[in-house]
């Protein structure tokens, strides 16, 4: 089957279209035929080995996984022995790696669930990661409740765009920060307010917030806690930053965050996104009510792969680039 491999590190021509062995549905798993998958900062972080130390997870001289991806949508071609919950012609999506591929092989009890029923294979395959990521960050870190006021840094990008709906989905009064293009979009998207960064400061302007989720990681610790209320929540998530070529990355400022929450009453959370069904059927039951509506910036075919990640990373798109298979 067709794929995007990788076999060293580097810019985005590393990427290549391949062809590798289709893999088979085991015991306790689904085989589905990609229809769509999207690409995340994580893509472009792996491509590079990006932070160098996220390399001893990565694969130190290339990559352990060769083929890209991890988003996927499309039908369910077989099941494995014991697979109760799915039978060939379901429609689901999730989070799997090498989803930059004609099939992937999913646990059946792992991350994957029906797809929702009222959106495209493209619109379905934009969720997974980055729904999941703002989903564990405003409901299980921040605990965001009706009435609060919860500031979204990065709004306009692949989580962030979910992560201004959910938090109105919340109840919550929001904020989103975001440059000057990308204003009417992030407003279209339910915020309350939007801080163009390119003009004003959040830190000097508005607040106080008794939320604060960061998907940058372009400001201090002592910048984020100055907009926050004296019990607010700040949340760490900076994996979207998209500078190449860092020693550490992201993980200067959350491994400060995890020692500064030790002693300050702020509430400083590391976000770590696990994938899981149960989350794909929370988000499924949102887009559904259409209290939520993946964004999608631009969509590239499998053969043009290189090149969406490639924009992913150097062109800063808003919302979700997606890969039709």
């Amino acid at each position: 089957m067709k794929a995007i491999v990788q076999d060293r590190y580097g810019p985005s021509d590393v990427l290549r279209v391949g062809e590798v062995e289709p893999p088979a549905a085991g015991d306790g798993e689904v085989l589905v035929r990609v229809q769509a998958a999207s690409v995340n900062a994580r893509d472009w972080h792996v491509m590079r080995g990006d932070p160098y130390v996220a390399r001893m997870a990565f694969g130190l001289g290339a990559p352990k996984v060769r083929v890209r991806g991890t988003d996927f949508a499309g039908r369910v071609e077989a099941v494995g022995a014991g697979v109760t919950r799915f039978r060939p012609g379901d429609e689901v999506y999730g989070e799997v790696d090498a989803a930059f591929a004609e099939y992937v092989r999913v646990p059946a009890a792992g991350a994957v669930d029906r797809k929702p029923a009222n959106v495209t294979f493209e619109q379905a395959a934009a969720v997974p990661l980055a729904g999941n990521t703002a989903l564990m960050g405003l409901r299980d870190e921040a605990g965001v409740r009706p009435g609060q006021r919860v500031l979204v840094n990065g709004a306009s990008g692949g989580v962030g765009t979910f992560a201004v709906q959910l938090a109105k989905a919340f109840g919550a009064h929001v904020t989103g920060v975001c440059s000057t293009r990308n204003v009417d979009l992030v407003r279209s998207l339910g915020a309350d307010r939007v801080i163009d960064y390119t003009v004003a400061d959040f830190v000097r302007e508005g607040g106080p917030y008794d939320v604060v989720f960061d998907l940058v990681g372009n400001r201090s610790l002592a910048e984020f806690r100055r907009v926050l209320t004296p019990t607010g929540t700040l949340v760490l998530s900076g994996g979207g930053v998209s500078e190449g070529g860092s020693l550490f990355g992201p993980v200067g400022l959350i491994t400060r965050g995890r020692v500064v929450s030790r002693f300050v009453r702020h509430r400083v959370r590391v976000l770590t996104a696990v994938p899981g069904r149960e989350n794909l059927a929370t988000l499924r039951e949102l887009i559904e009510s259409g209290a939520v509506t993946p964004v999608i910036d631009r969509t590239f075919t499998l053969g043009e792969a290189a090149e969406a990640v490639r924009y992913l990373e150097m062109d800063h798109a808003r919302a979700k680039v997606v890969i039709t298979v």
